[in-house]
């Protein structure tokens, strides 16, 4: 009964934690509208099967390169694909290949940050050692050289891209640690016999997840980046389309046909800014000693 009502105090203090989080999150009104801006792309990028009015391969030989019009209404391309429908079915690649991007590099920079700043010594040596070793190398190079040793795929992108851009991750996670592992209660902990998991987990990597989960969001705006950075020179996803992919199709026609590369670019833009407001709201809603 004791253990029972334990568990429904924690349940009432978890509703609490969030409804604040929630409404310090509310007062930052430019992250609330990227939320909702980024709420809306995700649901178009879902239905973009029913939504969508042709094919994204679906080609009009009679209308190539024609502006904006009621039955193109953001215009079509070079060889007369539909605008809107290619935007709509690459907001699906663009934002899968950003999220699980992202959850790849937190949760390999978690990982070695974690166990780094923990155990420290020799632990901590080496994993710092690669770390650095990793950072050394431009991103934008070890992207290009790793992408065309592999066969250019979805997964392969997204996993390429969370390998190589979790070593910031890694160095701050480490110092969340080693600070905590030195912390009163961290000490009672080893004290009464617990084990380093549920030290790790329980005690030090849930006092860590506000900056963890902050830098997350911003790794979701650096991924779709970087994927548009890999289809601008031609190394991205093909099909369906990605913005990037999209983008790099209209280059050189931006005196003759500017939609191609204006509407693409807009969406990069506007993506990318839009998550790098959500990663500032949530730092200020999470941080309990930021005020606004």
């Amino acid at each position: 009964m004791a253990q029972q009502t334990a568990t429904i105090k924690d349940i009432k203090a978890d509703e609490t934690y969030l409804k604040m989080v929630w409404r310090r999150f509310k007062k930052h009104k430019l992250a609330v509208i990227s939320l909702l801006f980024i709420l809306t792309i995700a649901l178009i990028a879902i239905l973009a099967p029913i939504i969508s009015p042709y094919g994204y391969d679906q080609t009009n030989r009679d209308n190539i390169m024609s502006g904006p019009s009621r039955e193109h209404i953001l215009g079509t391309d070079r060889i007369g694909r539909d605008m809107f429908t290619r935007l709509v079915w690459g907001a699906r690649i663009s934002l899968s290949v950003g999220l699980v991007a992202a959850l790849v590099s937190v949760t390999v920079g978690t990982l070695i940050g974690a166990t780094a700043g923990y155990f420290g010594g020799i632990i901590d040596d080496i994993l710092m050692r690669f770390t650095e070793m990793v950072m050394s190398f431009p991103v934008i190079f070890l992207l290009l050289t790793i992408v065309t040793l592999v066969e250019r795929s979805v997964f392969n992108v997204m996993l390429v891209i969370g390998l190589t851009s979790w070593t910031g991750l890694a160095r701050m996670v480490r110092g969340q640690f080693l600070s905590l592992r030195e912390s009163d209660y961290v000490e009672a902990a080893r004290a009464l016999g617990a084990k380093n998991s549920r030290i790790v987990i329980k005690h030090m990597l849930l006092n860590s997840m506000a900056p963890i989960i902050v830098n997350a969001t911003l790794q979701v705006g650096t991924a779709i980046l970087a994927e548009s950075s890999l289809s601008f020179l031609g190394l991205g996803i093909t099909s369906p389309p990605s913005w990037g992919t999209i983008l790099n199709s209209g280059r050189f026609y931006m005196r003759y046909a500017p939609w191609i590369t204006i509407f693409p670019g807009l969406l990069i833009f506007g993506t990318v800014l839009a998550f790098n407001y959500i990663g500032d709201g949530l730092r200020d809603a999470l941080d309990p000693y930021l005020k606004r």
